[in-house]
């Protein structure tokens, strides 16, 4: 299976700067599109419902071609989803990390 880099993501216990909303997942975000090293900025809201190692942990991301594969026989604790168009989404715990996998399709 072939890893890429995709993003660090890092939990904030405020509010930065240009974050945006994610509406579904009770969350903001920021700094990814202008990080040269794709780090992004997590402000989890009181009603998300994600998992805690989630929330308090930080994660890397990676870009695969299949998160089914990516996730098989592996512990899962967020299944996959797709959070917009083209894009899947599902993570992981290693060794008391979270790692989220990323799959693109284009249409």
């Amino acid at each position: 299976m072939m890893l890429r880099y995709h993003h660090l993501g890092l939990p904030t216990d405020e509010k930065k700067d240009g974050m945006r909303r994610l509406d579904d997942l009770k969350m903001w975000v920021c700094g990814y599109e202008e990080s040269e090293y794709k780090i992004e900025w997590m402000y989890f809201e009181e009603e998300c419902e994600l998992p805690e190692l989630v929330k308090s942990v930080p994660h890397v991301a990676f870009e695969v071609e299949s998160v089914a594969e990516a996730i098989q026989g592996k512990h899962v604790i967020i299944e996959p989803t797709s959070p917009s168009d083209g894009l899947i989404v599902a993570f992981i715990e290693e060794n008391g990390a979270p790692i989220e996998f990323i799959e693109t399709r284009s249409y």
